[in-house]
């Protein structure tokens, strides 16, 4: 894949994004957090990464690493933001916070619920300073309840939440490969910051709120509603398949396919497909509902049949039948594929730092109002007197605060 653009750190000139002007104060680290914020600053928004002294922990987890303190996954989820290094524990620190607030308009956090109040930097405390404030708790269990002290993982929340045994086969439960549960957070997170900016813009006295998006709540109503439906209208359920029945892989003469037959038409496509029109037709397999109750007899059937083809045969007989298939594929298919590259959802672009960089694009289109990569991952506390020099901080205030150790 040819590189595209070369820019420096520096935002380049172009259309403003739809969250221009925003100022975000972005305290999370790893995953949750920190893609939350890169979508707002993928939109326009200012984000002003604050970092610890030893930085967000990202910085040291996921190879490949292109120096000391910036990995591959750092710069995955940390684009288009700018890094400070501030001392949150020292009181230099802490009045630093409480002194350029008022000129924030979203606060994100995601540390353990007590934190930040023993910081001295709560809610409570910030929003007196700022009413206007936008403040974003992210944690994994909320603020309150047994749980509530608890360390959650991405790993903990697919356990706990009963996702996994639907992922297994042969009765051994699974994990979704990838961090579902603090992506789906971090998305349900964005969703609430940009209803509570609307609310802001529409209250009179333009009061902000805070929001606690708890990891065990964004990501039961994310993966859950499907594994819900049978227990909608107790005490019925449904006896008629298990997920992992109905949501599988299908194996071709030379690889694999995936597909969901929803419609009959569909279904009667996939029976064209494979040259088995009669199953079509067959009383038990004719409508949506008698597959469902049957479907451990036609899977078999279809199994059977679907193996004698060619993946890319298959794929092009399913497509023009109008049989929803695609082919199981690799990363590196999924980068070449010809969709893929097309809408240009996966850029590589020039950090004048270390070469060439893949990113997945914002995958909002905006029309008007677009959103764009504008910068590279920063460096541990690289913009950390830019920053606060256009906040107004001057010389002199930031050499006393580099002297007490506040900030780096």
């Amino acid at each position: 894949m040819k590189a595209e653009e070369e820019f420096e750190t520096e935002s380049q000139t172009r259309a403003p994004g739809p969250c221009d002007g925003l100022r975000v104060l972005d305290l999370t680290t790893m995953i949750s957090g920190p893609l939350c914020t890169q979508a707002l600053g993928d939109m326009g928004a200012d984000i002003i990464k604050l970092e610890s002294p030893t930085g967000d922990s990202a910085r040291y987890s996921g190879a490949p690493f292109r120096e000391a303190g910036f990995s591959g996954f750092l710069a995955q989820l940390n684009r288009n933001k700018r890094s400070i290094v501030v001392d949150l524990k020292s009181e230099e620190g802490r009045q630093l916070v409480l002194e350029l607030l008022p000129q924030i308009d979203v606060l994100v956090e995601n540390f353990r619920p007590d934190v930040m109040d023993k910081l001295g930097l709560g809610y409570r405390t910030l929003e007196a300073v700022h009413p206007s404030l936008i403040y974003v708790a992210v944690n994994g269990f909320g603020s309150d309840g047994p749980y509530s002290e608890l360390p959650a993982y991405d790993q903990v929340l697919q356990g706990l939440t009963g996702l996994m045994p639907a992922q297994g086969s042969e009765g051994v439960p699974a994990l979704v490969q990838g961090a579902i549960a603090d992506k789906s957070t971090a998305l349900t997170a964005l969703a609430g910051v940009l209803a509570a900016l609307l609310a802001r813009e529409r209250d009179p006295k333009h009061l902000g709120q805070r929001l606690e998006v708890a990891m065990i709540d964004a990501f039961s109503a994310f993966a859950l509603p499907e594994a819900m439906m049978d227990r909608a209208f107790p005490p019925l359920r449904n006896e008629f398949t298990s997920g992992a029945d109905f949501f599988r892989t299908w194996k071709t003469a030379d690889g694999y396919v995936v597909g969901l037959l929803i419609q009959d038409a569909q279904f009667a496509g996939l029976c064209r497909v494979i040259r088995r029109p009669d199953l079509a037709q067959d009383p038990r397999f004719s409508e949506m509902v008698k597959r469902f109750e049957n479907w451990l007899q036609l899977v078999p059937l279809l199994d059977a049949e679907v193996r004698k083809l060619p993946s890319e045969e298959f794929l092009r007989r399913a497509r023009a039948e109008g049989a929803p298939f695609a082919p199981v594929n690799d990363l590196d298919e999924f980068l070449n594929d010809p969709q893929v590259l097309h809408r240009k959802s996966v850029v590589e672009l020039i950090d004048p730092r270390f070469g060439p960089v893949k990113y997945l694009s914002p995958p909002v289109r905006f029309e008007r109002t677009p959103a764009s990569i504008q910068r590279h991952a920063p460096r541990l506390g690289e913009h950390t007197d830019e920053v606060l020099r256009e906040l107004g901080l001057d010389a002199a205030k930031l050499g006393a605060l580099r002297e007490s150790g506040a900030i780096r």
